[in-house]
């Protein structure tokens, strides 16, 4: 089933650009582009009029009037709110965009290819789940417990060893961090430095401050580093989305 698409950037030649773009993709059977967030609203409404809604909204941040995250945020209250997608030259507004729950964030100049998995993102909703990820056992007491990967809410690496933390404690493993990094990926375990890997679904807050980016897990703030701060926020940006 093709998608209709609103492309939205006060800059012509990035407009342009944008549009070009989407419509060289063959799951977009329409795409309409606008210059301003009052004309993306009216476009919206008459679309909505005519009972042909758009399926998503690439959207720029910085615009004169009605900018980015405001619109974003006035399409979160639809009933069936189109899907998200800035498109910006800016990252620094990456955790405003997350808050809104857009699909994706993508950074100017886009690239045909990183575009195309945004359309892949927010196009394909019957991949079946994967496998449930094998449970872990550790030693309590002379006891063999089987810690499940969706009761860790983070990973720190102490040497050949790891340490999986989970609401009733931590416990110590004689396994790399690399090794459960492989193990548990798809639980939505994620690397988020050399030393650490968080589990998504537990992230409660992203930090943005002077280039630093920091994330709050159980109350524990880790640092991210920079080689990894753009796939996190990727996987944020995404999370709990159909």
């Amino acid at each position: 089933m093709w998608m209709r698409v609103l492309a939205v950037d006060d800059e012509a030649p990035a407009l342009d650009d944008l549009v070009y773009l989407l419509r060289s993709d063959p799951r977009i059977g329409e795409v309409s582009g606008v210059r301003d967030g009052a004309a993306a609203l009216r476009a919206l409404d008459r679309a909505l009029a005519a009972d042909r809604p758009f399926d998503a909204v690439f959207l720029d941040v910085r615009m004169p009037g009605l900018d980015g995250i405001v619109l974003g945020r006035l399409l979160a209250q639809f009933a069936t709110p189109p899907r998200l997608v800035y498109v910006t030259a800016h990252e620094e507004h990456a955790v405003q965009a997350f808050e809104i729950q857009a699909a994706d964030y993508l950074l100017k100049p886009v690239r045909p290819e990183r575009l195309a998995e945004t359309v892949r993102r927010i196009t394909d909703d019957t991949a079946p789940p994967p496998p449930e990820p094998e449970p872990l056992a550790v030693e309590l007491s002379g006891v063999t417990r089987f810690v499940q990967p969706g009761e860790v809410h983070y990973i720190e690496a102490q040497g050949d060893y790891a340490r999986l933390h989970t609401a009733s404690g931590s416990h110590l493993v004689r396994i790399p961090l690399t090794a459960l990094e492989d193990r548990w990926r798809d639980a939505g375990l994620l690397r988020i430095h050399r030393s650490h890997l968080v589990a998504v679904q537990h992230i409660t807050e992203l930090r943005l401050d002077s280039g630093r980016c920091t994330v709050v897990v159980a109350g524990n703030e880790l640092p991210v580093s920079r080689r990894h701060t753009r796939e996190l926020r990727d996987r944020l940006l995404r999370r709990d989305r159909p």
